[in-house]
Parts: structure tokens; sequence; C-alpha cells
């Protein structure tokens, strides 16, 4: 069955990066490609959503070989097909340094700093470089009591044993101090990230839709993170991944759940319903 309809005919398709349109090597695979590539060749506008740097991910774009927005830090910046910045909403520079000192002195955590066009870390973690190593976007070091607070996207923590619960209490507790100033969210069980206040893909998507005299019910989108719930909920179409933590299927109950991103579930989708 068609997703498309005479009354909201689809126009735009929003999709997640890691977990969701990439494979979990963290690349596109050579059916997802072939499939933006028809996506694009029949008129529909595509939009990369995802937690990744702008960066990052206009490396992934020149892989794919299309024209696309990119909705990158979770919302906090937008990238038109030409890369020109269409919006841009930073962490308030006064809670920077005081958001990492909530976390600094928990030696399990590593700090990570978005800023302008650069990736920032508390200390080495190798493991992360596989996420960036077809984009070739790789971190710098900085002083993790002394942080740039000008130009900051977002604040995003990681630990290396993978342990969910253990940020959940920082979420809790960021949440708790800086109450209506910041929007906090997993993108996975183990990332947890800090944007300012109004900060989400969904409001990014309303963006890039009303700037082509388009609506949300225009959209598809598919996510597999609490990242991505305002986005899919918001779209005309909201498809979640079916490896998606049980946080976004409770958040998500209405949403038509899909196969896995090991499978190129989305470029399946898009063939069976959109094509």
């Amino acid at each position: 069955m068609s997703v498309v309809s005479n009354e909201n005919p689809i126009k735009i398709v929003a999709s997640d990066l890691d977990g969701t349109l990439l494979a979990p090597d963290h690349k596109l695979s050579a059916f997802s490609k072939k499939t933006l590539k028809e996506l694009h060749a029949k008129g529909f506008t595509f939009i990369f959503a995802t937690g990744r740097h702008h960066v990052d991910v206009a490396g992934i774009r020149e892989i794919a070989g299309i024209p696309a927005y990119m909705i990158t830090s979770n919302g906090a910046r937008v990238h038109d097909q030409n890369d020109a910045q269409m919006y841009s909403k930073n962490v308030p520079q006064d809670l920077v340094q005081a958001i990492i000192d909530l976390v600094k002195e928990d030696e399990r955590i590593v700090t990570h700093i978005y800023r302008n066009d650069t990736w920032l870390m508390s200390r080495e973690d190798e493991a992360l470089r596989a996420y960036h190593n077809e984009s070739g976007f790789h971190y710098q070091l900085f002083d993790i009591d002394n942080a740039p607070s000008d130009g900051i996207a977002k604040v995003f923590f990681t630990n290396e044993d993978h342990d969910h619960e253990m940020l959940v209490v920082y979420e809790n507790l960021i949440n708790e101090k800086f109450a209506g100033q910041v929007n906090v969210a997993f993108s996975t069980p183990h990332c947890l990230e800090v944007m300012g206040a109004g900060v989400s893909k969904g409001d990014a998507l309303k963006a890039v839709a009303e700037s082509l005299n388009l609506q949300l019910e225009n959209c598809i989108a598919f996510g597999d993170g609490m990242n991505d719930v305002e986005m899919l909920s918001m779209a005309g179409k909201g498809l979640v991944m079916g490896t998606a933590h049980e946080k976004v299927m409770r958040a998500l109950p209405d949403v038509e759940v899909i196969g896995s991103h090991a499978d190129d579930a989305v470029a399946h989708y898009l063939h069976e319903h959109l094509f």
C-alpha cells in the first residue's frame, strides 16, 4: 500500500543515520545509495536528520551522491542542499561549563562538544573513530575545566561501558538543574545529548518543509532514537526501526515499526511504498 495520498502527497523524506539509514558498520550500503539516487531522480527532497555534526554529514552526503538538506546536532543546525546555513541555535554560553561541571568528576564519562565546524572531546576514545571513518571527520581534545562556550550546537556524554542507566541519572540531574533552558535527549542508549531549549529534529523538519512551501504532512521520517521522537510524531508519516530502544517504542505507541538497519529496512520501505 502506498503512503502517498492526493490530499497530502509525500514530497520530503527525512531519515536518521546511525541505527536507521546506515548499516551496522556506520556506512551507506550499495542498495541504500542506489535508493537515494532513485529517490532524487523521482523528484523527492531528501533530508539527513541526525545528531551528527554537519561537517560529518556533508561527507556522507557526498558519498551518497545526491543533493540533500542536513538537519544536524539534533536540529541545532540546518543546512540546505548547497551548504548554506538555514538555522542555528546554540546552547546558552553561560550554561556550557555548568553542564559539563555536573558530569566531569565521573571518570567513566567522556564529554564531547560540537562547536561551529569542530568536534571536541575531553579525552581520547579510539572506538568512536569507527563512526566517522567514511566521512573522515575527527575530534580534537579540549580542557574539561575550561570549555569554550561560544558556537556550541550541543554538549554530549558517552561512556565506554555503554551503561544507559548511569547516564539516565545525569539526564535527570541536568533536566532538574536547567529546566526550561535546555533540551536533553538520548541519540543512542549510551549517548546523552544536551541542546538549547526548543531544539529538536521535528522543529527543524518543519522549518525545512515550510522553506519549500510544504507542510509536515508532506513528510515521511525514519528514526530509532529518543532524539527522533519529535520528528517521527510530527511528520505526516513516521516510521520507527524495529531495533529501537524500548523507551522509543513506548514514546511512539502508534507509529509503524519497520525492520532493521542491518537489512536496509529504510531503503526497502521506500521501494515498496513510495516508488
